[in-house]
């Protein structure tokens, strides 16, 4: 292969990086304008007819006790929600975080850690600054004892399973691999922020500005992760413990 053709495809590779880069800095710029904005409809109450206008569509009119859809439902959304529950968060990040750690991808072990435990505090912090009240138009069906506002449970399961995603993705070798694993984290973090809504525990602008926060900062932290490789800070592409890119 000759200079001039290998000089050629670096140029366009590293336009290509360019690119990416710019398209997820937009997604967090429009993630983080969707998340304000949400709150403040949600702070001056004008979300408040269409959070408990959705939240009774999803009962039977008149028994607000039953939800729409068959028997078997209601479980699955149970088991669904699990999903985005601490526990289960907690064990997938673990065995995520071992397995790293002993295939010496050290970056992204890191990656993973710090966007997590970090989404994590974030969302506990800004339940507890703003303090919403949960939903008291229809019955719950699994227990809450926190504030409702954002969804800690969409929030977090968008963070780490985009995160997770991205990392897999990192590893694969085949395009259709890399969007396989992207649009699975995609949807079990649409699954779980859905059953929230369908349990009664969140109403949908919990959910919505859980999926919007989320999804900011886990771009947030991949943005993060490819400035400090471009720095040296951490393994190039290529090398073992390189992060997700």
């Amino acid at each position: 292969m000759s200079l001039r053709r290998v000089a050629s495809q670096s140029v366009q590779w590293v336009r290509r990086q360019e690119g990416l880069v710019l398209l997820t800095a937009l997604a967090v710029v429009l993630a983080l304008f969707a998340f304000i904005k949400v709150t403040e409809e949600m702070l001056e109450g004008d979300t408040r007819a269409f959070d408990e206008w959705l939240l009774r569509s999803l009962r039977r009119p008149g028994q607000p006790e039953v939800p729409i859809g068959p028997q078997w439902l209601i479980a699955a959304a149970r088991d669904i929600t699990v999903l985005g529950g601490t526990t289960v968060l907690v064990v997938v990040l673990i065995l995520a975080v071992g397995y790293l750690a002993l295939d010496g991808k050290y970056a992204a072990m890191y990656l993973v850690a710090v966007a997590a435990g970090g989404g994590g505090l974030l969302s506990t912090a800004m339940k507890y600054l703003i303090g919403r009240e949960r939903p008291d138009v229809v019955p719950h069906f699994v227990a809450v004892a926190s504030p409702s506002f954002p969804s800690g449970h969409s929030m977090l399961a968008a963070v780490v399973y985009l995160t997770l995603g991205a990392v897999l993705a990192r590893f694969a070798a085949r395009r259709r691999v890399r969007t396989y694993f992207l649009a699975v984290a995609l949807l079990l973090a649409f699954l779980v922020g859905s059953s929230r809504v369908y349990l009664g525990v969140h109403y949908p602008t919990d959910v919505l500005s859980g999926w919007a926060a989320g999804l900011a900062w886990a771009l947030g932290c991949w943005l993060i992760a490819r400035y400090l490789q471009y720095r040296g800070k951490v393994e190039p592409p290529g090398t073992p413990g390189s992060a997700a890119s």
